[in-house]
């Protein structure tokens, strides 16, 4: 029987649409700015950041591999964890992705993949030796609501104009120094034909507020991501108090492993299930993932809602 279907959080998936259409503006303003105020040169750099965009889209399966060190293995060698995974991608209606196993004790486990067709679900020797065998399924089908929702898609397309902005303010501060876009002194001339704000000053602050604005938006997205995979896992499992189990024991066992092996695997913070750093984090609007507290909450309302639809 598909779980996949059961319900849908409306609520959510308006915020998730809102906070997505408040960045496609940002990006629509953000480009009339730039073309604009540049005449020639735009097209080269636009080149180059969709060239990144597309290399980090087709890639970021095997970066995020290697970067955290899984180890891609068998069924052979993974019997039971392979067995989980077959098990959840026939509820979903899910191809199985690669299935890999990273040599560390922190618990943890993240997916990655242009499209469910071309997707890895990756889980630490930490996460399967301190989790029960039904959690860590709740916390494989988190992973796989990510593939289904083509999560690593739309992040990279919310990120796309922010790696401009962030490439236009590098150019910014180096024309400001060096003389190009009118560095040098000159700038627009006013109808008195005076010299007017630099280009680059103009560039450089447009690509400043772009990039923060963004910077705040892409972490929303990035949240409503982690609400919409917490309930695609309890949806799919039938059992949301699993992965509620199952979140306690990782935040928990992250505090318990030393910091520099948590500095380690650091840099996979924006793809796992809960980052290694998730205690020192403040300010939910500069998160990533939403607060624990919250995670949790919501879980028990939607255990709430599964109870009376059984009911």
């Amino acid at each position: 029987m598909k779980r996949k279907n059961f319900g849908r959080d409306f609520g959510l998936s308006i915020r998730m649409l809102f906070t997505s259409g408040l960045l496609g503006l940002l990006y629509v303003v953000f480009a009339l700015v730039l073309f604009k105020v540049l005449n020639v040169g735009l097209a080269p750099m636009l080149v180059i950041i969709v060239l990144i965009a597309g290399v980090q889209y087709w890639t970021a399966d095997k970066v995020a591999l290697a970067a955290s060190g899984a180890k891609i293995v068998s069924p052979e060698e993974a019997p039971d964890l392979h067995a989980m995974v077959e098990r959840l991608c026939a509820l979903a209606d899910l191809p199985k992705p690669r299935v890999a196993v990273i040599p560390t004790d922190v618990p943890n486990a993240f997916a990655t993949g242009r499209s469910p067709k071309h997707a890895a679900v990756a889980v630490t020797n930490g996460l399967w030796q301190r989790l029960e065998p039904k959690e860590v399924e709740a916390v494989l089908a988190h992973e796989l609501s990510h593939v289904a929702n083509r999560d690593v898609l739309i992040m990279t397309l919310a990120s796309f104009f922010a790696m401009l902005a962030a490439f236009l303010t590098r150019v910014g501060l180096y024309s400001g120094m060096f003389g190009g876009f009118g560095g040098g002194g000159g700038g627009r001339r006013d109808s008195n034909g005076n010299n007017g704000v630099p280009i680059w000053l103009i560039i450089f602050a447009v690509s400043v507020v772009t990039y923060l604005i963004s910077f705040v938006l892409i972490r929303t997205i990035s949240r409503y991501r982690e609400y919409a995979a917490d309930r695609g896992s309890a949806l799919m499992t039938g059992a949301p108090e699993n992965l509620m189990s199952a979140l306690q024991k990782i935040a928990s066992g992250i505090t318990q492993i030393p910091q520099q092996d948590l500095r380690e695997v650091a840099g996979m913070n924006a793809f796992f299930i809960v980052p290694t750093n998730w205690r020192q984090q403040v300010g939910e609007l500069f998160m990533d993932h939403p607060p624990m507290e919250k995670r949790l909450a919501a879980l028990a309302e939607i255990s709430r809602e599964m109870g009376k639809a059984v009911a």
